[in-house]
């Protein structure tokens, strides 16, 4: 593994040196597009890009005459390299292919050419920096100009939101192929990663978040090509799959991501300030100040839906509101707590207290409603002003237990 620094050394390009980038055309079966996608490619890099570059098809498997023309366009143009596998898969290809190069930053990108190639410059220049250690392109950015069918394009927002969900990424667009990556963090993270089709992009992504390295996005302008071959079903599945085993990996501790976060992973530039002393006394009068907030906006709320949900379910979503807040907001003014570490751990403590606080509130309405036909909505707001109490003591207690910390 590389030395831990908090900041990669810039890639220099000698006169006559090797190829500085290699792009990686990944096909199968593209015997009719290869040629025209490669010679585009080709022109592009010699008239601006201003390095040595190397652009490397890798056949995996291809069964008519992708091998044939492949070879042809290597004799036809200078830097240009062939690569056969036996077996199909895009991500088995690309792994192949990087592993076997020499170039210091790797790139790849889909034969069809769907993005616009102005942005392979702004994909690449903050690796040969040494800014970045990945970069993705994005058709989900504000500045991105995309055409495609309303199916892919829902099918795309859906499974980048699942990702945040399930595996919080941070990276706006997964999918994407216009990808690049450091040779010598690729060198660490692609034994790691274990699919060989659609979802290689995506595992590489999350372990690279988890291992702290920093990911560049550049928006770009992408046209759909109808003529793709993708099967989005079988792919969709895959990818569920994927993100399981993914996520049971992360979770099992079966990815050494600690490890590699100390190798590759870039730290802190100084260690943060201690704004928030741990004493008990002013730690309960934050959090009493961040209750009392808590307790007026879920009022309002219940206020608010009371009349159109009805009194349970009204109070059942400005508890919800009102829980997550109330965390993100305790983390950070009373325990001192900032960043994104174990936020999900915090989070997932703060919905337990909720759940207790919801039992407790709910308990309440129903046992006045139970010794009162047709409560007046102030005796409702009273009982659940005291119900509230009796959870916020209990919340404290629970989010003490879970998130106080010695400060050395």
């Amino acid at each position: 593994m590389t030395a831990p620094s908090g900041h990669r050394a810039a890639i220099q390009a000698r006169p006559g040196a090797a190829a500085v980038l290699d792009v990686v055309i990944p096909v199968y079966n593209e015997e009719a597009d290869l040629g025209p996608c490669v010679r585009r490619l080709h022109a592009h890099l010699s008239e601006h890009f201003p390095y040595p570059f190397q652009i490397t098809i890798a056949d995996n498997a291809s069964v008519d005459d992708t091998l044939k023309v492949a070879d042809g366009l290597a004799a036809e143009l200078s830097g240009v390299e062939v690569l056969h596998l036996d077996a199909k898969g895009r991500g088995r290809a690309l792994s192949a292919a990087w592993t076997a190069s020499s170039a210091p930053v790797l790139a790849y990108m889909d034969v069809d050419l769907s993005t616009d190639l102005a942005a392979l410059l702004p994909l690449v220049a903050p690796l040969i920096s040494g800014h970045s250690d990945l970069a993705i392109g994005t058709r989900l950015a504000r500045t991105s100009r995309v055409v495609r069918g309303t199916k892919r394009e829902i099918i795309s927002r859906a499974y980048n939101l699942l990702l945040r969900g399930a595996l919080f990424a941070r990276f706006s667009d997964a999918q994407c192929g216009f990808k690049a990556i450091r040779a010598d963090v690729a060198g660490e993270l692609l034994p790691l990663v274990r699919d060989t089709g659609w979802f290689f992009d995506t595992e590489l992504l999350v372990l690279a978040q988890r291992t702290g390295l920093r990911i560049h996005e550049v928006p770009v302008d992408w046209v759909d090509d109808p003529d793709s071959r993708v099967d989005i079903v079988a792919t969709a599945l895959a990818d569920l799959r994927g993100m399981g085993r993914l996520g049971r990996a992360l979770l099992t501790g079966a990815l050494p991501v600690a490890e590699l976060r100390a190798q590759l992973g870039r730290a802190p530039l100084t260690a943060p300030p201690a704004r928030v002393p741990v004493g008990l006394p002013r730690q309960l009068a934050r959090f009493a100040a961040v209750g009392v907030a808590s307790t007026l906006a879920y009022l309002l709320l219940f206020v608010a839906t009371r009349g159109a949900l009805g009194a349970q379910p009204a109070n059942l979503l400005a508890l919800l509101v009102t829980a997550v807040a109330n965390t993100a907001a305790n983390r950070r003014l009373t325990f001192g707590i900032t960043g994104r570490r174990h936020a999900g751990r915090h989070h997932a403590q703060g919905l337990l207290a909720f759940a207790l606080g919801l039992a407790l509130t709910s308990g309440a309405l129903a046992m006045l409603h139970a010794a009162v036909a047709a409560p007046a909505r102030p005796v409702e707001l009273a009982v659940l002003v005291a119900a509230n109490l009796a959870a916020t003591v209990l919340r404290f207690v629970l989010l003490r237990l879970g998130m106080h910390h010695r400060r050395t």
